[in-house]
């Protein structure tokens, strides 16, 4: 008997649910996407090649038409949803309820073309209640949202696809533009720029111990003859005072001096001032306060916290983590209430309920912020024997955040007093008998009301001074206006302004946020893509960018000023939400983008922007592209001007094709890898051009007379043999062996390795030449396709072909070299609860809990190493999981197709069959009794699933039967879908 479907994108998720439906239901997973534009020409099929949009893989010209095509991992579980759907009753897309998730339930549509009722079946949390209610109440596809994502992922692939070649012929290859990501690239270099800017500043403060009725307590000095005292807030980044006619700045000799003229003196309480104290909880979690809170708290970066969040929501104990409400269900507050009532008391809650609204502009992607899943939280100690590690961290910080947002307020006073005392002798920065003022703060709290759940972390200010609010109690003692107070003593201390802190992932975070440029739920994926293309890395928790990025932002500064503008892209998030409630209309609003505004025949906007999407202030980016790609100077771009020296000499950094340099006139020098900009001061420069490196000149060789070169590259030490005389001639080059140093290396010894590989000579038995090579894991031999190592590099030179031969001859070892002993270890890896220790491989230093090996990544100092960064290496490593082998199929003729698999008997399994050039992939046949999965197919030319777009035909339109039908259902004019059963599928990111 036919059972309903549910159709999930996770195979956890489909585990979960399918437990909770029980077996009337079949829940099956769509593993994520199963379509997408084509990454690249060899995805784009055949018939559309020769098409000039083939490259973006949308139609530009025919109303923005997508090309869709079936990723080629996704085919077999496409064919096993299609086997389903065919057996189903009914169909339940349980996708995400974001408008990711509806574009993929419509994805879903439009591949299998059901012929049964579809429903679409949305929930927050997965909970066998949540479940059933929403099987008992499911809705239709809501085509503003699908459009709305539609919208978002083909501005996406135009931005990519047209800027980065651009960034490819100007900067270098492999990097990548993006909507988002170019954005959060400039935030960062900005930052670095103020801190290449910052010059830092000293002063000096006094500290008064004092004491009143035998209790001590601590003052600061604030003002000499009724002048504020100099603080870091009173300085220019340029390291200059504000307003120095208003402030006294304390140098060492003025502070010291100042303390001589002090002692002694009598001290009295000038004013005492009480304020009351309240701090309320903060909202409960959306997906960008849970990335900062996580970082702060756990050290866990933005894309880990995701990945942990994901388990979570699967397994049932968190709500849905892609979300920018901070609202929270009638059952939700009961549940948070009462469970602070049972732990804390009757009191510990207000008498109504606390309600937040949402900070963030347009928030609609899920209903609930995030939360413990049930009408009942589980505390933290009733899920510890399920939850272990960081899944347990997660979920502790998300119930407290939760039960604490409806707690009382934390309440108390706050005192303040001003303590003078008068100067007795003269000093270098007051006369006899000026009036200096201390300040004493205190703060008392009488309730802690949700402190007691839960305190909120603060990053560090982005001027560098860490002004964290505390709610630690500091106590003063009972001070009167009048009264005396003992000076126990006063001491001098010395401060130097910082310079901003760099941006670190929660902060980040926070400040896209705050621009309301992208998604909460797209952050995780940028940050991950932004260092992954090389832009930023990270030095501890901080981001650090490349010269790359430099000029990567200068460039888009330049020539393509509003695509890195805040305001401009912070706007096309509002145009995108305005689709989605169908204010605005996707086809009118690609057209302006990418073609201008003021194209003839271009169809018009149902509302006129708030804004211009000139990508350059005057141009669509087609034309924007076209128009400045011959006027940008590839040199200009990457050259970054840093200072001149005392000669006069300019100084300009370089992005090369192997990495930055220094240049001085003829002088260059490369920048280390782990050099930041902003310590790429003068001094530093002026010491890398004075010794660029060991480079020299070892002779020259008897055979070509051209000179032999030693030099350090990139990757470590080599010897050349002559110059370059243009681009195309490279020159013959090799690498050190391990047993040479780069400063003693002789002309002997650079001619012998650059004779590698050498010629042992030829297999009598094969005909084949053997041959001695220095490869990645050591010196060894190759003969066809066989090889055997050496045991030593000298070998290289003196093996003979008796030698070589014998060692063919005798079966291949495999080398097992024994362990190292561990650098240092480092502590106890909380999920694994096993040691973690710090090793040197092959490949560099490795942190290992000794079942997860995680390499260390640029800018970390294996003598710096903390446990949290590397329990968070090994973290990110295990949850990337197992690397994953492709496995190549090859195919005899038109009339083969590796991979077929027969048996005989009953069944026949996998085989698959083609006529001519038409083979249909998917075909399983079985003979006897059983035949499964067979697929009919009309002519030779149609594949399963394929579908046309023929003229004005809509491809891959599904019909569907009674609750299949999308009420209210709407489509821009024109707006139909190129669609492909060929190709990858990729995740809609930003970027090329």
């Amino acid at each position: 008997m036919p059972k309903p479907l549910v159709i999930v994108e996770s195979p956890a998720k489909a585990k979960t649910i399918a437990g909770y439906l029980g077996g009337d239901y079949v829940v099956e997973s769509s593993i994520g996407h199963i379509r997408d534009l084509p990454r690249s020409a060899a995805d784009v099929p055949a018939a559309f090649k020769a098409e000039p949009w083939a490259r973006l893989g949308v139609d530009v010209d025919n109303d923005f038409k997508p090309l869709y095509v079936v990723s080629r991992e996704k085919r077999d579980q496409v064919a096993k949803l299609r086997r389903l759907v065919g057996a189903a009753s009914e169909v339940y897309l349980a996708t995400d309820e974001d408008r990711e998730g509806e574009s993929i339930a419509w994805h879903l549509v439009e591949v299998l073309s059901p012929r049964v009722p579809v429903s679409r079946m949305v929930f927050h949390e997965i909970t066998p209640t949540a479940i059933r209610a929403a099987i008992e109440h499911p809705r239709e596809l809501d085509r503003r949202l699908v459009d709305a994502q539609e919208a978002r992922r083909i501005l996406d692939r135009l931005y990519g696809y047209e800027v980065s070649p651009v960034l490819w012929r100007k900067v270098a290859k492999g990097l990548s533009a993006g909507r988002v990501q170019s954005v959060a690239t400039r935030i960062v270099v900005e930052r670095e720029r103020e801190r290449m800017r910052f010059r830092s500043a000293s002063w000096c403060s006094v500290e008064g111990s004092f004491s009143a009725e035998s209790q001590p307590f601590a003052a600061r000095l604030v003002e000499i003859g009724g002048r504020q005292v100099a603080t870091g807030e009173d300085f220019s980044p340029a390291g200059t005072l504000s307003s120095p006619d208003e402030v006294v700045l304390l140098d060492e000799p003025g502070a010291h001096g100042l303390v001589a003229a002090l002692t002694g003196a009598e001290f009295e309480v000038a004013s005492v001032e009480e304020r009351p104290y309240r701090r309320s909880p903060a909202a409960p979690f959306i997906t960008s306060t849970l990335q900062q809170e996580a970082a702060r708290k756990l050290r866990f970066s933005a894309q880990r916290t995701m990945q942990v969040a994901q388990r979570l929501y699967e397994r049932g104990y968190i709500t849905y983590m892609r979300t920018d409400s901070t609202t929270l269900s009638d059952t939700a507050i009961r549940a948070a209430r009462d469970q602070a009532q049972a732990l804390y008391g009757a009191q510990s809650v207000p008498r109504s309920p606390r309600m937040y609204r949402s900070k963030v502009k347009n928030a609609q992607e899920a209903h609930e912020a995030i939360r413990p899943a049930g009408d009942r939280f589980r505390t933290p100690s009733q899920v510890a024997g399920e939850l272990r590690g960081e899944e347990r961290s997660l979920y502790e910080l998300v119930w407290q955040r939760t039960v604490a947002s409806q707690m009382n307020d934390a309440t108390g006073t706050t005192a303040r007093a001003r303590i003078e005392g008068r100067v007795l002798t003269e000093s270098p920065v007051a006369a006899i008998g000026t009036v200096t003022v201390f300040m004493a703060t205190g703060t008392v709290i009488t309730d802690p009301g949700f402190l007691a759940v839960y305190r909120e972390d603060e990053d560090e200010n982005g001027d560098g001074r860490g002004d964290r609010r505390s709610d630690q109690d500091v106590r003063l003692p009972r001070l009167v206006a009048g009264g005396d107070v003992e000076c126990d003593g006063l001491e001098v201390e010395e401060h130097a302004t910082k310079p901003p802190a760099r941006y670190t992932e929660a902060s980040l975070v926070r400040r896209l946020e705050e621009l309301g440029v992208g998604r909460p739920s797209t952050y995780a994926s940028i940050i991950g893509t932004i260092q992954d293309r090389g832009y930023v890395w990270k030095r501890g928790t901080a981001l650090v960018p490349s010269f790359t990025a430099f000029a990567v932002v200068g460039l888009l500064e330049e020539h393509f000023a509003n695509l890195v503008d805040y305001g401009f892209t912070a706007s096309m998030e509002d145009d995108l939400d305005d689709i989605a409630s169908g204010i605005e209309e996707q086809v009118p609003w690609l057209e302006r983008f990418y073609f201008g505004e003021h194209r003839p025949g271009a169809l018009q906007p149902v509302k006129t922007s708030g804004h211009s999407l000139a990508v350059d202030g005057r141009h669509g980016l087609k034309e924007a592209v076209s128009l400045h790609l011959d006027e940008i100077d590839a040199r200009e771009v990457n050259s970054i001007s840093l200072a001149s020296d005392a000669q006069g000499r300019e100084i300009v950094i370089r992005v090369g094709r192997y990495g930055p340099y220094l240049q001085r006139g003829e002088d260059r020098a490369a920048v280390p890898d782990d050099l930041a900009p902003d310590e790429l001061t003068l001094e530093r420069a002026a010491e890398l051009l004075e010794h660029p490196s060991s480079d020299r000149a070892l002779g020259d060789d008897p055979a070509t007379g051209k000179t032999v070169l030693v030099r350090d590259g990139r990757f470590g030490p080599y010897v050349q043999l002559g110059e370059a005389a243009a681009a195309s001639d490279k020159p013959r080059t090799a690498s050190l062996l391990k047993t040479m140093n780069v400063s003693d290396i002789t002309l002997e010894q650079a001619l012998q390795i650059l004779q590698l590989p050498r010629t042992v000579g030829t297999d009598p038995e094969t005909g084949e030449e053997i041959v001695a090579a220095n490869g990645r894991f050591g010196p060894f031999m190759k003969r066809g396709s066989e090889t055997r190592s050496l045991e030593t590099e000298d070998q290289l030179f003196t093996v003979t072909i008796e030698e070589a031969l014998f060692l063919f001859a005798a079966p291949k070892q495999r080398r097992y070299g024994t362990s190292a002993a561990p650098l240092r270890e480092l502590g106890v890896d909380p999920e694994s609860a096993a040691a973690v220790v710090l090793r040197s491989g092959r490949f560099g230093p490795y942190v290992t809990d000794g079942t997860t090996n995680a390499s260390l990544r640029r800018g970390d100092d294996p003598d710096e190493l903390t446990l949290e960064r590397a329990v968070e290496l090994i973290a990110d490593r295990r949850a990337a999981g197992p690397a994953k082998r492709s496995t190549a199929r090859k195919a005899t003729g038109a009339a083969k197709k590796a991979g077929a698999r027969k048996a005989t008997g009953t069944k026949k399994a996998g085989a698959r069959k083609a006529t001519g050039a038409a083979k249909k992939a998917g075909v399983r046949k079985a003979t006897g009794t059983k035949k499964a999965g067979t697929a009919k197919k009309a002519g030779t030319a149609k594949k399963a699933g394929a579908r046309k777009a023929t003229g004005t035909e809509k491809a891959g339109t599904a019909k569907k039967a009674g609750a299949a039908k999308k009420a209210g259902a709407r489509r821009a004019p024109g707006s139909a879908i190129r669609t492909a059963n060929s190709g990858p599928a990729s995740a809609a990111d930003d970027d090329w």
